[in-house]
């Protein structure tokens, strides 16, 4: 499974680190698994490879290990700037593991990945939604992202509002 690739080579490994980080949070979750150990596992035996029915494709390792061991290292802050984006009727563990892994992702990487515009995160973690589930969940996914992105990323949001101000006149 992979998410939609870009047309440039270093944005196809891009996506694919960020799926293949996607479901190694998923296993670090639900297994209790040690985070470098999955790591080295995905490293080792899973990017780059057709692994049970799954083709991560090329991808780029250390972007990889900077997505799974940042969201791992502040999962209680990215669940409560999360938490704090849901609706409070969807509190952030009624949601399925996979979706948390997703949001908690998006959510590191527009904190600490400011080299990569917010546009392009929310972008990739739709596409990886996407590439999970059919129903409304991608659009939980965006919404999620696009309402921390103003908080997060305000001067971001700032300059991207003013370019299509002046695209309009």
């Amino acid at each position: 499974m992979s998410g939609p690739a870009p047309h440039h080579s270093g944005g196809r490994k891009r996506t694919a680190a960020r799926l293949a980080a996607v479901q190694a949070l998923y296993q670090i979750e639900l297994a209790h698994a040690a985070t470098e150990s999955v790591i080295a596992e995905f490293i080792h035996h899973r990017l780059g490879r057709d692994s049970d029915g799954e083709d991560f494709g090329e991808s780029d390792p250390a972007l990889f290990g900077d997505l799974v061991r940042g969201t791992v290292a502040r999962q209680d802050e990215l669940d409560r700037l999360i938490g704090e984006a849901l609706a409070p009727e969807w509190p952030l563990q009624r949601l399925e593991t996979v979706l948390r892994a997703t949001l908690r992702a998006g959510v590191y990487e527009l904190l600490a990945r400011e080299d990569v515009p917010a546009a392009v995160v929310i972008s990739e973690y739709l596409d990886v939604a996407h590439a999970f589930f059919a129903g409304k969940e991608p659009g939980l996914v965006n919404g999620v992202l696009d309402r921390l992105t103003r908080s997060l990323r305000p001067r971001e949001m700032a300059e991207r509002s003013h370019d299509r101000d002046a695209a309009a006149r």
